[in-house]
């Protein structure tokens, strides 16, 4: 999906994500494999947070997003920052690069976005086509446990000053999936005006990730609780992995 409403608000909505922590945690995993980024892809980069702390660390990088409105907030940030990042619209799907890359970074269940295990194996075929002997492809995706037991069937408000969001999910047993609504109470001038938008996140198990990375010539070098360097357990909500091209 390409998020419309929800880019002007996205930042803050996700203020609990720290993306220095994270961009820090990316570049130990590269260290952990010996690797060091050179040509290196942000695939659905969003609003280019990440993008831009990788960036500061010394990291050649440019965003990928499916969402023009996500794009002009990266690219925003990266003209007040005087960073010279490239962003692009496309989607993980679709991915058509002008030459290879030695790194890519997918974060925030970025791929639990994509419409089935079909486009999920594309996005990842499309990855592995531009990828150079030896690259690494870091990324994370829910789990299904996240899916039944957190996200399930449950309804979230966030109140910020800039927007009233109501969040409800639809939990679907059969492909453990969510269907997920928003609803954006956008204050104006002592009235409130309403967007909605919506999409589904799917998950699966660890194993039909593997099948397809091996598929398309990764090699799994580690798979890791979020945030930490602990294998998953039952109820990791998110899996980071690190596969190497082969």
């Amino acid at each position: 999906m390409a998020y419309g409403v929800f880019a002007d608000y996205y930042d803050s909505l996700t203020e609990n994500v720290n993306y220095t922590r994270k961009a820090d945690y990316i570049c130990e995993i590269f260290k952990k494999l010996s690797h060091t980024p050179v040509s290196a892809l942000d695939l659905a980069c969003g609003t280019g947070s990440l993008t831009l702390e990788l960036y500061k660390k010394g990291i050649d990088i440019f965003g990928i997003d499916a969402s023009s409105e996500m794009l002009t907030q990266a690219q925003s940030k990266a003209l007040e920052s005087g960073a010279e990042i490239m962003f692009v619209r496309q989607r993980m799907q679709q991915l058509e690069l002008w030459g290879e890359i030695d790194t890519c970074v997918c974060t925030l269940d970025s791929l639990s976005h994509l419409q089935g295990a079909g486009e999920l194996e594309k996005a990842i075929e499309r990855v592995s086509y531009y990828m150079e002997s030896g690259g690494v492809f870091v990324f994370d995706v829910n789990t299904p446990y996240k899916h039944k037991n957190i996200l399930g069937s449950n309804t979230f408000v966030y109140d910020t000053d800039d927007v009233y969001l109501v969040w409800q999910n639809t939990y679907r047993e059969r492909d453990c999936s969510v269907k997920i609504e928003l609803d954006f109470f956008v204050p104006n001038g002592g009235v409130y005006s309403r967007e909605r938008e919506s999409f589904r996140e799917f998950a699966y198990p660890t194993e039909t990730i593997r099948e397809i990375l091996t598929k398309h010539y990764f090699k799994v070098e580690a798979m890791y609780d979020d945030f930490s360097f602990d294998p998953p357990n039952e109820v990791s909500q998110r899996i980071t992995f690190a596969a190497r091209k082969i």
